[in-house]
């Protein structure tokens, strides 16, 4: 078993001017599921790589347990990884493939046949080992390259987006068991994704990562309730959030949002933000936060015209005109500024018994402790 730790470790191309991580301090603990989740060109697959000893460590100091690994051979991290083409050989059967890790290293004839079989049977390939790759699914094809991992009973896994070649269903359900397998090895595990329902649905902690800097450590549950800025509140959460430019005012003695002509009360305990009333803020409120109402227009409600509804079943999802509630500021930062374009319009995610038509005009409640306050300036969680 291992811990991973990142100690200011920094990475650069082109004579140090492309940045593809900086100062990265980040440590795995012993037998953890870290998800590591960004969008393309974050740095992730840099830092998965740096672990793996593929990729050149430029500044600070990468450590497996006490070992400090910035120069250590590949061959002697034992390391397992899974890549996200599954690089089966293609000429070997199951079996072959699976035990090819352990010949290489030169483990004995039965302790390799016995170990394929343990490893075969907890994946499930048992009547699948004289079986080529060619004959089989996409979903068993990751099962026989994790089983290549599994197999070695290495101090870490490392998984770069090991699913993305999947459909939703066999993504679902390789989810579940990549999960379960962790659980019962308790195997140090870094797995990279842009897909943030992995990240939320597989992680003991997720690192939210954008252009080399890591923007959040924490819980999934965290991420999502306390985001420390519009970056990470808009990459957790599917449908993603809805920002809005609002002023900060005074109301029954407490501070309320005024997004456009309605009026937002907030929480008490956002009584800390009274000195800036008067000022400009964005708020951020997440689809799922939108609460069809038959009542009256007022302080806490919100309303909008349907644009579209998504039926999906438990659930629909209605795109909104905005109206008058303005979606960007000038004075927002360059990433604020696409993360608002990337939404143009509201979302809002209600329960699909509610029956709601292109064209109709909806109010809907919003629970002031389901509200995020952000600086309009520096986009940082206020």
């Amino acid at each position: 078993m291992a811990q991973i730790s990142f100690q200011n470790v920094s990475k650069t191309y082109a004579g140090g001017k492309s940045a593809a991580l900086t100062d990265l301090n980040l440590t795995i603990k012993d037998g953890e599921f870290m998800v590591l989740v960004g969008p393309s060109g974050c740095g992730k697959t840099t830092a998965l790589r740096m672990i793996a000893g593929l990729e050149e460590i430029t500044g600070g100091t990468l450590k497996i347990n006490d070992t400090v690994a910035n120069d250590l051979a590949p061959r002697d991290r034992d390391i397992a990884m899974v890549f996200q083409s599954y690089a089966l050989y293609p000429h070997l059967t199951v079996g072959e493939n699976i035990a090819f890790g352990l010949k290489v290293r030169g483990a004995k004839s039965e302790d390799v046949a016995t170990k394929v079989r343990e490893t075969a049977a907890l994946l499930e390939l048992t009547e699948f080992l004289e079986r080529k790759p060619a004959r089989l699914s996409g979903g068993q094809r990751q099962r026989v390259a994790m089983g290549r991992a599994l197999v070695r009973s290495p101090n870490a896994f490392l998984m770069d987006e090991p699913l993305s070649n999947l459909d939703a269903r066999l993504r679902g359900q390789m989810r579940a068991e990549i999960s379960r397998l962790q659980r019962m090895r308790a195997v140090t595990t870094v797995y990279v994704t842009h897909d943030q329902v992995e990240a939320m649905t597989m992680g003991h902690r997720v690192a939210v990562m954008n252009k080399g800097t890591l923007q959040q450590l924490d819980s999934p549950r965290r991420l999502y309730d306390s985001p420390v800025n519009m970056f990470v509140a808009s990459f957790i959460g599917s449908p993603p959030i809805n920002f809005m430019e609002a002023i900060l005012v005074a109301h029954e003695g407490g501070p309320a949002l005024r997004i456009g002509p309605f009026l937002l009360p907030l929480p008490a305990s956002a009584d800390r933000l009274s000195p800036r009333i008067g000022g400009k803020v964005i708020a951020g409120i997440r689809p799922e936060a939108f609460k069809v109402t038959d009542g009256p227009a007022g302080p806490g409600t919100l309303s909008a015209k349907v644009l579209f509804v998504e039926d999906l079943g438990a659930d629909l999802l209605l795109h909104l005109d905005s109206g008058e509630i303005s979606m960007g500021h000038a004075d927002m930062t360059e990433d604020d500024r696409d993360v608002m374009k990337s939404s143009p319009k509201l979302k809002a995610s209600i329960d699909g018994s509610h029956r709601v038509s292109r064209d109709e005009t909806v109010n809907f409640t919003i629970d002031p402790n389901a509200i995020l306050v952000f600086d309009a300036d520096t986009g940082v969680t206020l």
